[in-house]
């Protein structure tokens, strides 16, 4: 069995195969979603749950090395058309929320503006950039709720190095119109809802239930390190943990959510 520290060297696709692999992938992802099987959740403004099982912000501009503002602003404007169609979505028992099903394509006709994306690594822009901060909160939100992770894509590559670091690494989910998406499905008895807010700072969520769960989260990573591989890159990797504590007989249960690597872009033994 393949050591999961072991990752091979990164293969570069040509631009017309590249193109015509993501085109098919969001055409088989369309089909699914009008012939597939899942019941989606949906927004519904008129609901509003008032137990709180996790809040979450995230920095809205963020100084980043050879990343031009304005691509920061533009991605703040991109997000705001994006949350406004999830925000309130109310993810029932059995139903399954996908968050490209709910926001679609995002094009310049919908007001999308160019904004930072990474393309093998390397810093680019495109229309809609920047949405992957909205995959990162929700993913780190969900972890802490008893819905299941259905899909969920990592990040290949570690770009930055950290700074101000307040979750473990590699707990964000990364996205791609509309075959790389963010699915939670809602196994429980229970009925969660998404919020989802702006202010001139941060870029906010919260996930509410129906219900009074008497239970408590904890994301916590173990086995963090960096390895350099057999093409001469580093990788980093570590696994994430969820430990579940229920209030009522203290009872603590840990699981293994993922296990993580990604190909760094900046060495690890250089100051940052």
């Amino acid at each position: 069995m393949m050591n999961y520290q072991q990752v091979d060297k990164p293969q570069q696709r040509k631009g017309l195969r590249k193109y015509l692999g993501k085109e098919f992938f969001i055409f088989k992802r369309r089909m699914n979603w009008l012939f597939g099987e899942n019941n989606f959740a949906k927004v519904d403004p008129k609901i509003k749950f008032e137990h709180s099982l996790i809040k979450h912000r995230s920095f809205l501009l963020r100084p980043l090395k050879n990343v031009e503002m304005y691509l920061q602003h533009n991605k703040v404007a991109n997000l705001k058309i994006a949350i406004a169609h999830i925000d309130k979505v109310v993810i029932q028992p059995g139903q399954t929320f996908s968050i490209w099903r709910l926001v679609g394509r995002p094009t310049k006709s919908k007001g999308y503006l160019e904004g930072m994306t990474l393309h093998n690594g390397q810093i680019s822009k495109d229309t809609g950039g920047g949405l992957c901060q909205l995959g990162n909160l929700l993913y780190w939100m969900a972890l802490h709720t008893p819905l299941t992770i259905k899909e969920r894509w990592r990040h290949s590559y570690d770009v930055f190095p950290d700074i101000n670091r307040t979750i473990p690494f590699a707990c964000g989910a990364t996205l791609s119109y509309n075959y790389i998406d963010l699915q939670l499905t809602n196994n429980s008895t229970k009925a969660f809802q998404i919020n989802l807010w702006l202010d001139s700072e941060y870029l906010n969520g919260e996930i509410t239930c129906d219900s009074n769960l008497n239970t408590e989260y904890e994301i916590y990573e173990t086995d963090h390190l960096f390895r350099q591989q057999w093409w001469g890159g580093y990788t980093r990797h570590n696994k994430i943990w969820k430990r579940i504590t229920n209030r009522i007989d203290n009872q603590v249960t840990n699981e293994l959510v993922t296990e993580n690597k990604a190909i760094m872009m900046y060495s690890p033994l250089l100051d940052k």
